[in-house]
């Protein structure tokens, strides 16, 4: 898909849809790996790698006893238990940052693990990962069918990582941030946030290619970026725009494959400024036959209650899906008042949460995509009764309703043209939003959506 000018003057009379609407969802399955789900490192990888989490507690300081620091939500006051201890003997599994169907495997996805414990400082004994998974939706259960752990062993990263000095040069939450994943002919193009990079990797996870973003002519840095060090100075500034935690959350490829849309997760700041931009996220495009960034963007609209975008993945060649979401985590019926403390309330529970269908040839004079429609992931139908939990909630919510009260939803794709897959990235051991003391989940929720996939 090329935007020419041509092509973005005509779009302007594309779709039909005059508004963006809600639609229904429906819950048609649900199936759960539980948050202590551990695989082993490869047999070759440094020993370090059978223990996770080292760097994860207070102050980034290393500690090698596995189980002896309890996981919670965030820092006092507004805290609370995950019933899960750290550091953890073997690498979790947990974390998935984006899903893609399987080519030819019907019911198999490809999800992506997150960077590890959440930051650069704190992963760098977290290795990298790309899972085959199965939901079972009569069972309930997901099956890893496949592991993939990324490695550099020739040497395509441009910059020093964990493992620099090893053959293998398995890769690490300390080098990249993996957000988004699409599947590709020789193995997968995967979007980041450190850089933000694009990383090129082969179907055995060796890195091919690592290219950093060009916007707008410049290059585009986060303060992450390992070009960037902290500045001599306490009042001397360091170049970036793109902003910690907001590189590519999200990014969608053309049915074709010849084109990635890669979408930073949060408003990117104005230059020479610490305010963004505006309300809104930048789509930026990329060529793979050429390996090269096109040169063409485009603006995503943040509703206003939304702090960020979650996945981003097309329906044909010119609709999408998009998570948008907020930062809240919970049920807001269980929110935090004078009636109820903590650990027995939500301080900042879940309330923007949704999925969008969007037209990327249907864009305004000033570059905005349209939003078609959405549903929300707080108001999902349940009517019967497929939820495997609905962890804690006010006595008073109807039986029939269902919520993904997650603070990270990070994975959507559509299945076929009415349904949709949903999951979570559960921060193991630092989220609990499905229940109030204990970790969430790695939840898998299928989606019976007819009319939101027929929003044009």
């Amino acid at each position: 898909m090329r935007f020419t000018a041509t092509f973005l003057a005509a779009s302007l009379l594309a779709g039909t849809a005059l508004a963006d609407q809600r639609v229904e969802a429906s819950l048609a399955g649900h199936a759960i790996l539980p948050a202590y789900t551990m695989t082993l490192p490869p047999a070759d990888a440094p020993r370090e790698a059978l223990v996770s989490g080292r760097f994860a507690g207070p102050g980034n300081l290393r500690v090698d006893r596995p189980g002896s620091i309890p996981g919670t939500t965030g820092t006092a006051p507004n805290t609370r238990p995950t019933g899960i201890a750290f550091p953890f003997i073997g690498q979790p599994v947990q974390g998935f940052s984006g899903i893609k169907p399987v080519a030819g495997e019907p019911g198999a996805y490809w999800v992506l693990t997150d960077n590890g414990f959440g930051s650069k400082r704190n992963s760098p004994d977290a290795l990298l990962m790309v899972h085959k998974v199965r939901p079972d939706w009569r069972s309930g259960q997901v099956a890893v069918e496949q592991t993939i752990f990324l490695s550099d062993p020739n040497r395509m990263v441009p910059f020093r990582i964990t493992h620099d000095g090893t053959a293998e040069r398995y890769l690490t939450g300390a080098d990249f941030d993996l957000e988004s994943i699409q599947p590709v002919g020789d193995g997968f193009w995967i979007g980041e946030e450190f850089g933000p990079f694009l990383i090129h990797i082969d179907g055995q996870g060796r890195v091919r290619r690592v290219v950093e973003t060009q916007l707008d002519g410049a290059v585009l840095r986060s303060p992450d970026h390992p070009a960037l060090q902290v500045a001599a100075s306490p009042t001397a500034g360091v170049a970036f725009r793109a902003r910690r935690s907001g590189g590519y959350e999200g990014m969608a490829a053309s049915p074709d494959g010849s084109r990635l849309y890669a979408l930073l997760e949060q408003p990117i700041f104005a230059a020479g400024s610490d305010q963004p931009e505006g309300q809104f996220l930048r789509i930026i495009e990329f060529d793979t036959e050429k390996g090269e960034w096109t040169g063409r963007s485009l603006k995503y609209r943040l509703e206003q209650g939304a702090t960020a975008i979650g996945d981003f993945n097309m329906i044909d060649d010119r609709r999408a899906l998009v998570i948008e979401r907020d930062n809240g985590e919970g049920d807001p019926g269980l929110s935090c008042t004078d009636q109820r403390r903590l650990p027995a309330c939500f301080p900042t529970p879940a309330r923007f949460k949704r999925i969008y269908v969007i037209d990327l040839q249907a864009v305004d004079a000033e570059g905005f995509v349209r939003k078609l429609g959405h549903i929300d992931l707080m108001a999902i139908r349940d009517p019967e009764g497929l939820a495997r939990q609905r962890g804690d909630i006010p006595a008073d919510l109807p039986r029939d309703r269902f919520t993904f009260p997650f603070f990270t939803i990070e994975d959507v794709a559509m299945v076929d043209a009415e349904h949709i897959i949903v999951a979570n990235d559960n921060n193991l051991p630092f989220s609990a939003g499905r229940h109030l003391t204990r970790a969430d989940d790695n939840e898998f929720i299928l989606l019976r959506v007819p009319e939101l996939l027929r929003l044009r």
